[in-house]
């Protein structure tokens, strides 16, 4: 019986092992897509970016991608980037901890919204050379403000938390309690 139990257990820490390093892939705006359309102050809520995940923008003929510094991100300065696509179906790999900002390469779209900042933290959840948050007042809750709207968003903080399982995890672990119920019998 001790056995089975400890391989049990084995089998549950490298699933958890893989489950922290499994890259996601994230679909901008998700169905709705990297579009003007497209709210992506909501689409960002509960998602936590992580270093190896890969954003794709999927979007029409009529919009583009571009990443940007922080100050043409502010400005929706579309003449100097860092790196562009209009081909339809975009990915960029979000492979270093800290702010990376997306811009709609027409000026106007990006004025009207169709933006992304996004926050890559490292495989131990810090972002780059950011301090540990401080306890929120409200007991559960923070405010964060949207791009679309005058009015702050009441969002709860376990809405914030995203937990990266991949399938291979869920496989370690779906056959580890076969092993084990099987081992019982």
């Amino acid at each position: 019986m001790a056995k089975p139990l400890l391989l049990f257990v084995v089998l549950i820490l490298i699933s958890l092992i893989i489950c922290s390093s499994s890259a996601t892939n994230y679909i901008v705006g998700d169905s709705s897509g990297w579009d003007i359309s497209t709210d992506l102050d909501t689409w960002l809520v509960g998602k936590k970016f992580m270093i190896g995940d890969v954003l794709v923008f999927q979007y029409s003929s009529v919009h583009s991608v571009s990443e940007v510094t922080k100050e043409n991100f502010a400005g929706c300065n579309t003449s100097n980037v860092l790196d562009s696509s209009k081909n339809g179906n975009t990915n960029f790999t979000l492979t270093k901890p800290g702010d990376r900002y997306f811009v709609c390469g027409n000026r106007l779209h990006c004025l009207g919204g169709m933006k992304l900042r996004v926050n890559v933290e490292n495989v131990n959840g810090a972002a780059a050379g950011s301090p540990a948050p401080a306890p929120s007042p409200e007991g559960g809750a923070s405010f964060t403000p949207s791009s679309k709207s005058k009015n702050p968003s009441f969002v709860p903080n376990f809405a914030l938390s995203n937990i990266h399982v991949g399938l291979d995890s869920m496989v370690l672990v779906i056959l580890g309690f076969l092993f084990f119920a099987f081992s019982l019998v």
